[in-house]
């Protein structure tokens, strides 16, 4: 590796913490909205404290509330949960190669802790053709576990005092920073080929529609990102 290529990468764990700044406004924006929507859950503020440091997942969680308030079985919750959180493996799968001399146990670290947040900046490193390191990657991921909990913590101590989190749009969070997250690196991919990114959009997006009339909609996002994946690996120029 050279040198020049080492100064324009991630090397440290501060690098990871400056890394996660840019999502932090994120997750601080979900974690509270779901630290509402979970006490409106019954839920109270230890379940909620609990369940972001174990389940660490913000569309499951939300889902998992809803389901609570449904009172589907376990079965049912462990299953949709599992589906929903499926994709987590995909990014593993993907984020793995890149940590090969690593130990076993820090490979399992990564992956436990990888969120889709960091995955975009980390994918977004890897675009960019950056250097980084094990220390980058924990400074990443231990900023956002640690700021997920807090947040979420925050939003169960004034869950009380709103009734209604739908009425401040609150349900729309976590939508709005996926989408945020999207546009970043679409715009980034958009800019190294063209034909490439805009064809990977229309794949999952055209296989997504269609897939939604057969199969539930956590398969079908599986299925349309995969899709997405090989339509991408075809066009890949490298």
């Amino acid at each position: 590796m050279s040198e020049a290529k080492k100064v324009n990468g991630y090397t440290t764990f501060q690098d990871g913490i400056r890394s996660c700044l840019p999502t932090v406004l994120g997750y601080l924006g979900i974690g509270f909205s779901f630290g509402i929507v979970g006490i409106n859950s019954h839920l109270n503020l230890f379940e909620i404290t609990l369940m972001s440091a174990v389940v660490y997942g913000g569309s499951s969680q939300f889902v998992l509330c809803g389901l609570l308030l449904a009172n589907t079985s376990i079965t049912g919750i462990v299953m949709t949960v599992f589906l929903v959180n499926l994709r987590h493996l995909l990014m593993s799968m993907t984020a793995s190669p890149y940590f090969r001399e690593e130990t076993l146990l820090s490979n399992i670290s990564i992956g436990s802790l990888l969120t889709d947040e960091s995955f975009a900046v980390f994918s977004t490193a890897v675009a960019q053709d950056k250097h980084f390191s094990l220390r980058w990657m924990e400074g990443l991921n231990i900023t956002a576990y640690i700021t997920w909990i807090l947040a979420t913590l925050l939003g169960g101590l004034v869950g009380n005092f709103i009734s209604d989190p739908d009425k401040f749009g609150l349900d729309f969070a976590l939508t709005a920073m996926f989408a945020g997250l999207f546009l970043t690196q679409f715009k980034w991919e958009l800019s190294k080929n063209t034909k490439k990114a805009i064809s990977v959009v229309v794949t999952v997006g055209v296989s997504l529609v269609i897939l939604l009339y057969f199969v539930s909609s956590s398969v079908a996002v599986i299925i349309s990102a995969l899709l997405g994946c090989l339509v991408g690996g075809i066009l890949d120029d490298k």
